[in-house]
């Protein structure tokens, strides 16, 4: 994610990545991970308006008892992400509400205040802690501490089985202007029996939709031409109310619905399949049970 985080920190933030040698394994969703990492630099950058400096580590730590007093975990080594940032900091009444829901100090409109609760909720699914640090005027430090595994387990990825006869009449409108990962990703669900209906843009999706009903919609978050995936999804969904949508998204800053179906760049074909039959059963379960 180096690039990427240098990208989204631009040109006034210097970024340092002090990264150990990789031995460390923990288990935890990548995607989510990711997310994490993306959203604590966001709030970094946010944090240092006149520029600054980005400092990412990644260390193995001993948790004693002592260092866990609520208990909320286990003591041993944990692998320690660092998100260090020389800005503007903050004082301690702001410092003890970080992770509640929807608190934020941004102005209104740019700032849901679920990044932090969000972060927080990743690191506690997954076994680990989050602590942070933080002084007026002298910078944040948010670590992700996540239990150190000797070995990664072995796990078997099941493919995409063929739909049913009722899935296999599905329409599917998939949108991304990137060929390179739609193209692929429409030829996979059609070898699966599902009709899919290709856009680059939300212009092209819109004029899809004049004539075609598609039952799921999967858009990638950041696309060109003035519409991102969100407002593709809510101009779908004015149309045609609940229908199921998955989010496709690399970096995309965009804020997506809370509970929003999402996959991460890169994913593996039949994974998207997976997501698209489960997504079109739940929808028919739930049309059933009305």
């Amino acid at each position: 994610m180096a690039d990427l985080i240098r990208r989204t920190m631009g040109p006034a933030i210097s970024v340092d990545m002090r990264l150990r040698d990789g031995i460390g394994i923990v288990l935890c969703d990548t995607n989510e991970l990711e997310s994490a990492l993306l959203n604590l630099s966001i709030n970094a950058r946010d944090a240092m308006p006149e520029g600054g400096r980005l400092a990412i580590d990644t260390d193995v730590v001993d948790l004693s008892a002592a260092d866990i007093p609520d208990g909320d975990v286990e003591p041993g080594r944990y692998v320690a992400v660092s998100v260090a940032d020389s800005g503007m900091g903050m004082p301690p009444e702001v410092l003890a509400r970080v992770f509640d829901p929807f608190f934020t100090t941004k102005p209104q409109g740019e700032g849901t205040g679920l990044g932090l609760s969000q972060v927080w909720s990743f690191v506690r699914q997954s076994g680990g802690l989050v602590r942070i640090e933080s002084t007026p005027g002298q910078g944040t430090t948010v670590r992700l501490l996540l239990p150190l595994h000797d070995k990664m387990p072995a796990v078997k990825k099941p493919k995409a089985r063929p739909p049913s006869h009722a899935a296999m009449r599905a329409t599917v409108l998939l949108v991304d202007d990137e060929d390179g990962a739609r193209q692929p990703a429409a030829d996979r669900l059609r070898e699966l029996g599902y009709v899919v209906l290709e856009a680059r843009d939300g212009p092209g999706a819109m004029q899809i939709l004049a004539s075609e009903q598609p039952d799921v919609l999967v858009t990638d978050v950041g696309l060109p031409n003035g519409m991102n995936g969100r407002q593709i999804a809510e101009a779908v969904r004015g149309r045609l109310p609940g229908l199921p949508v998955l989010y496709i998204t690399g970096y995309a800053v965009t804020p997506l619905p809370l509970g929003a179906e999402v996959i991460g760049k890169p994913f593996e074909l039949d994974v998207l399949a997976q997501r698209v039959q489960a997504m079109l059963r739940a929808d028919r379960q739930g049309a059933m049970r009305i």
